[in-house]
């Protein structure tokens, strides 16, 4: 009988402030759909780094005939220069960072090459003598990539070194930033929330002083009395979690799987998987935080 009591006194001040309820839920759906849309982009670049950094790979390009880089004033890379560069690679000093090392030809060059860039008719006209030769290094740790750069650069034969994280860091840069903006909207609806829901049940328990004071005369607990307006804050927060995690899911389904995907498919992305992995938290965390925000705001307003 109190339990129904209680509920029933909660649906009633939710539809008698069914404006601020709604406004309530909808604040706690932007504010979570942004904090989804982070924790998301925080877990497709988990992605990309799992698929990308573990194939890694450091080139060092030795001199070619036609260059024009200051390291290859002495002209092309001899043959004694490029078995140079092999030895230090197999050496002591080297292996603790390297796990594989692969020698490519300029036919090998020419092929790769052209298979990349078969679309253009010009790559067809290239010759191996204007290709050169290079080592393709496989780390340990792709995280210790510049110990062999350094290591690499400026050697006798050597032009350039190449490391595809450079590539790649601009495309996790640019994600990141996405992923501090959706933090940063998420974080000012967090605040706009957690001012909102107070003044809702506040509103609320203002609207009610008569009925809260007779049940007070009776003999009814700060609790009992506290306990219906929280649960109005609970479930306008929780339809408004709800709302988020449908949001998301709709955007990963079918913006992002059906749409994105079938554009990139050599990308790993996320999926509605992960969009179910954050639900929990999402909604224990929107019915934690705004239980706690109709409390605090119930320590005075119900207790008149």
């Amino acid at each position: 009988m109190r339990f129904q009591f209680v509920l029933s006194q909660t649906f009633q001040g939710l539809w008698r402030n069914k404006a601020m309820a709604a406004a309530v839920a909808l604040v706690t759906f932007v504010c979570l759909y942004f904090i989804g849309a982070a924790a998301l982009l925080q877990a497709q670049i988990g992605n990309l780094k799992d698929e990308w950094y573990d194939k890694v790979e450091v080139s060092a390009f030795m001199c070619p005939s036609n260059s024009s880089s200051a390291q290859c004033a002495g002209g092309e890379a001899t043959q004694e220069q490029i078995d140079a560069i092999s030895g230090y690679l197999k050496s002591d000093e080297m292996q603790q960072y390297i796990q594989s090392v692969s020698f490519e030809t300029k036919e090998e060059a020419l092929k790769n090459y052209q298979e990349q860039m078969k679309d253009t008719a010009w790559a067809q006209d290239l010759t191996a003598d204007q290709m050169q030769v290079s080592f393709r290094i496989k780390l340990k740790d792709p995280s210790q990539y510049q110990i062999v750069a350094d290591a690499l650069s400026g050697r006798p034969g050597v032009e350039t070194v190449n490391d595809q994280r450079e590539v790649l860091q601009p495309i996790f840069s640019i994600m990141q930033r996405f992923t501090l903006l959706s933090g940063v909207l998420a974080g000012i609806m967090v605040i706009t929330a957690l001012l909102l829901i107070p003044t809702t049940i506040r509103l609320s328990a203002m609207s009610r002083r008569t009925e809260t004071g007779i049940m007070r005369f009776v003999g009814a607990s700060n609790a009992f009395i506290e306990w219906p307006f929280i649960l109005e804050g609970v479930i306008a927060s929780l339809v408004g979690s709800v709302l988020a995690v449908a949001g998301l899911w709709v955007t990963v389904r079918y913006f992002i799987e059906d749409w994105f995907a079938s554009a990139v498919k050599w990308l790993p992305i996320v999926s509605t998987g992960n969009v179910w992995r954050i639900t929990p938290a999402l909604v224990v965390g929107a019915i934690l935080v705004s239980a706690l925000a109709s409390w605090i705001a119930l320590r005075r307003y119900a207790r008149v």
